[in-house]
């Protein structure tokens, strides 16, 4: 496995990240909590050391099973987790007022099993509050030692500069794939240039980059990833398709499998960090730690840009 810093921190993390979202067991399908837990050590003795995950995540689900998978590993891994999204039972609801904002640290860390959070990220931008109270806030919790480092997650370039002004903010959390690619025309860049590390979610797109599903799939009931994600829906679905055909071709010559191709190759990229995939079973955890452990050559990366453009999937 690969390490890497991230931004300007002194956190040293794996390329291959595991996010942690499906183990909330309220969004991606059912899941048994602990399976959950042996997925998250499985990826832990594989070499995964960054564990991502939100109160949002099953109303704060995702984090109690973290927070179990990591007992008596604690010093093994770096713990990333996010504020400002109230989950119910129908809705996920913005709030970065200061005073849930307090409210929020102490409940992930008791949730979490920890005294300190390595990386805590604002989840998503809340309209209704300034940015200068929450980071405000956020800043005061870090000077009281409960968070490590400050994040940010699907921030635009405008609203990062004007968090950059605030707080020594060490990430971004962009959505970033195969199939989505908008993060490359600014956000990429300039993190590059300011040494923002950037950590990816959906890399394999939930599930469809690792060449499992033939047609467009009907997802079982409490699975959403057909709302979340617009590629399982004609046309792009057959895009992704012929793109898919080209990472199974690769991975076939490089012993490899499709998932681990398209892994690596958001790895790659320029100014990325770190790519967030999650694993429901141990074979998965171990599956996704090994796309951290080669470089896809330059033709190979070549290769899978010609794909993008005949399918029209190029940013």
């Amino acid at each position: 496995m690969e390490y890497r810093t991230l931004g300007t921190s002194a956190l040293k993390i794996s390329t291959v990240g595991l996010g942690t979202w499906a183990l909330g067991d309220d969004f991606w399908g059912r899941v048994d909590d602990a399976q959950s837990v042996r997925a998250i050590q499985a990826g832990i003795d594989a070499g995964i050391n960054f564990i991502d995950t939100a109160p949002a995540y099953g109303a704060g689900h995702s984090e109690e099973v973290v927070g179990k998978a990591i007992q008596g590993r604690r010093d093994r891994v770096v713990l990333a987790t996010k504020v400002g999204i109230a989950r119910t039972k129908d809705s996920f609801g913005r709030n970065l007022k200061p005073e849930s904002v307090r409210k929020e640290v102490d409940q992930s860390l008791k949730l979490l099993g920890t005294d300190v959070i390595d990386l805590w990220q604002i989840h998503w931008p809340d309209p209704n509050t300034p940015i200068e109270e929450t980071i405000g806030e956020i800043n005061r919790i870090k000077e009281r030692g409960k968070i490590r480092y400050i994040g940010v997650s699907n921030f635009d370039r405008a609203l990062l500069e004007k968090a950059r002004k605030l707080a020594e903010v060490v990430s971004l959390q962009p959505h970033y794939s195969l199939l989505e690619r908008a993060a490359e025309r600014e956000l990429l860049p300039y993190c590059g240039r300011e040494s923002v590390g950037v950590i990816g979610y959906g890399t394999l797109a939930g599930g469809l980059l690792t060449g499992k599903f033939r047609e467009v799939p009907a997802f079982e009931g409490g699975d959403h990833r057909g709302e979340f994600y617009g590629f399982f829906k004609e046309p792009q679905f057959g895009k992704a398709r012929k793109l898919v055909g080209v990472l199974e071709g690769i991975a076939t010559e490089r012993g490899k499998t499709a998932a681990q191709i398209a892994i690596n190759w958001a790895v790659r990229r320029p100014a990325v960090t770190c790519a967030l995939v999650g694993a429901k079973s141990p074979a998965q955890a171990r599956e996704n730690a090994g796309a951290g452990d080669f470089a896809l050559s330059p033709g190979e990366m070549d290769r899978i840009e010609a794909a993008c453009k005949e399918a029209g999937l190029a940013s």
